[in-house]
């Protein structure tokens, strides 16, 4: 069983900053590439960044220079630092981790965490 849980959603002023946290955890042999996601209501869901296990990352265009996504190996655990937040940011944010299981020998498996809360007042 693996858990993927996301947290420090709020409501925040536009301009304002709010780090998420994920934190993967059960029966884990390693973690590949995370990715953050986000759904506003009436859209579809898309990807914000991601990082891989060697910390490559990668950014939507509409948060380069904004968010900046960073993991904690040791802990299983990934944030996404958002600055200077915009209205347009509003939604709920996705946590996706690809998981290793000890028996899966070396293939990773999908886990979606059960999304946070974001709210940028105008």
């Amino acid at each position: 069983q693996v858990q993927v849980v996301e947290s420090g959603g709020g409501l925040v002023q536009a301009g304002g900053s709010l780090r998420l946290s994920c934190a993967a955890s059960g029966s884990i042999f390693s973690i590949n590439a995370i990715g953050w996601y986000r759904q506003a209501p009436g859209k579809q869901r898309e990807l914000v960044a991601s990082i891989t296990s060697s910390g490559t990352t990668n950014y939507a265009d509409s948060v380069k220079g904004r968010f900046t996504v960073s993991r904690d190996n040791a802990a299983d655990t990934v944030y996404l630092q958002m600055n200077s937040l915009k209205f347009e940011d509003t939604a709920v944010y996705y946590c996706n981790a690809n998981v290793v299981l000890p028996s899966s020998r070396g293939t990773s498996w999908s886990y979606w965490g059960q999304g946070t809360q974001v709210t940028v007042s105008s």
